[in-house]
Formats: C-alpha cells, sequence, structure tokens
C-alpha cells in the first residue's frame, strides 16, 4: 500500500472539491478514534482552513482526552487548525426530557444513541454554515458500503467523504504514515455513542479485519471454518439489514398519465 500516495491524493482532492465547491474550508467532528483522526490531518494537510469541533455527549473520559491529544497535536503541527468545544450533554438530556419514554426499552436505547449522532451533526452544520465550510465525513468502507454502521442523517450527515474507499486497516495505516497519537492508533475502534467503553467489534461480533474479509469473499461457503461462517453471517446480517442507508432515496415516480 502507497500511504504516502495516497494521502496525496486525496488532500489534493479535497483541495479540488472544496475550490469548486467555492468553499472556504473543512469542519471535522473528533471523537477520539482513529478515523476522526485521519479525516482532520487529510484536512488539516489541503492548507486551508480547518474547524476541529469536540461534541462530547455523556462522554466517556478516555475519549475527550485522546481527542484533545489529537487536536492539540495537529494545532502544533498545522497553522490553519482551529477549534471549539461544544457540551452537548444538557441539551442531550434536555431531549430525553421532552420526549416520551416508548413501550420498547431496547428501541428506545438506540433511538436515543442516533439521536446522539444527529445532534452533533446538526452542530458541525452550524459551524459550516456559518464559515462557508464543508462538513468532512469519517465513515470508511467497511461501515458505509460494508455493514452500514453508521447513523442515518448523524455521523452519514456529511458534504465529502474523503477515507470512505478505504478498509479499516488502510485508515490504520495512514495513520501510522501520517504519525497521529499512539493513544489513539492502540485504541480499540468504538462510535463513542454509548455511556461506556463498548467498543465496535462488542457491537457488530466481528473484528474489522474480518469483516474486510467477508466483505471481499467470493468463494463458497461450504469450505469455510466455522468462525468464517459466523463472520460472514454476520456481515450479510448487517449488509442487508442497513441497505436503506446505502442507496439513494427511493422517490415515488408518478406515471405521466396520471399527471
Amino acid at each position: 500500500m502507497q500511504t504516502q500516495a495516497i494521502i496525496k491524493h486525496i488532500y489534493q482532492w479535497m483541495q479540488n472539491y472544496a475550490k469548486t465547491a467555492k468553499s472556504g474550508g473543512f469542519v471535522v467532528g473528533i471523537s477520539g478514534g482513529i478515523d476522526s483522526a485521519i479525516t482532520s490531518t487529510l484536512a488539516a494537510k489541503t492548507g486551508l482552513p480547518v474547524l476541529c469541533v469536540q461534541m462530547p455527549i455523556h462522554q466517556v473520559s478516555a475519549q475527550v482526552s485522546r481527542a484533545q491529544e489529537h487536536v492539540a497535536w495537529l494545532k502544533k503541527n498545522y497553522p490553519n487548525v482551529s477549534s471549539v468545544d461544544v457540551e452537548l450533554s444538557n441539551i442531550y438530556d434536555s431531549f430525553i426530557d421532552m420526549v416520551p419514554a416508548g413501550k420498547d426499552s431496547e428501541n428506545r436505547s438506540r433511538s436515543l444513541v442516533n439521536t446522539r449522532a444527529r445532534l452533533r451533526m446538526t452542530t458541525l452544520y452550524y459551524f459550516a454554515q456559518l464559515h462557508n465550510y464543508l462538513v468532512a465525513g469519517t465513515g470508511n468502507k467497511v461501515e458505509d458500503f460494508g455493514i452500514g454502521f453508521y447513523t442515518k442523517y448523524g455521523d452519514g450527515g456529511v458534504d465529502l467523504s474523503p477515507i470512505a474507499d478505504l478498509m479499516k486497516t488502510e485508515v490504520f495505516a495512514l495513520g501510522k504514515t501520517l504519525g497521529v497519537c499512539q493513544s489513539i492508533l492502540d485504541a480499540p475502534p468504538t462510535d463513542g455513542l454509548w455511556n461506556d467503553n463498548r467498543t465496535d467489534e462488542d457491537q457488530i461480533g466481528a473484528t474489522y479485519p474480518e469483516l474486510e474479509w467477508a466483505m471481499t469473499f467470493e468463494g463458497k461457503d461450504n469450505n469455510l471454518s466455522q468462525r468464517q461462517k459466523e463472520v460472514l453471517t454476520i456481515y450479510r446480517s448487517f449488509h442487508q439489514a442497513n441497505q436503506h442507508k446505502m442507496i439513494p432515496i427511493p422517490v415515488c415516480e408518478i406515471p405521466k398519465e396520471l399527471k
């Protein structure tokens, strides 16, 4: 993998996209994870203004400290980077107080988890509109096109997706080349939407290397080990269930004779 060449390709693509869109820079939500670290660093390398936004909602302290460490590193190395912290916990709590609980506690939990992501999207677009910037997405290929592991109109609500053609392991490879903080490189991937330390693997039931294998598998299932069959089942289940995130919004086309 030619990491240096890929890095240059991505940030030049971002430069050209911003120029075509007549945008003044980029907004990136910083979570303390590898994807947002790579996206923000690539944005910084464009030379355009980059606003890093931290938006904790009852966040685990380790995630907050990693995000702060990364932003400090970016500012030290790239003079075009600025940051802002927006504490969203009170807004989130107020929302919970205003809406009915519903009868299904599991559905409520997932609804509130996705609400966190959507509050953050709204915040990012506030700053994007304020400064005439573009919201740079942080989704990778496995999440965006494999298992749909993101929130529709939450972290899936972006203007451009710089790393969406990179597998998770490739994102980590770029991180090593870019020199991002070791604490981020070492941290297990997590969406940061829960009040605990659960990882992506805890939620999905498979590691990213396993999912990447399943995403490219083209052989016969009967030649696989038991674990490989389990991973394929997990991958296919997520992929099918989240198709609505990966395809264009369906439009009901009216026959001409009815108009």
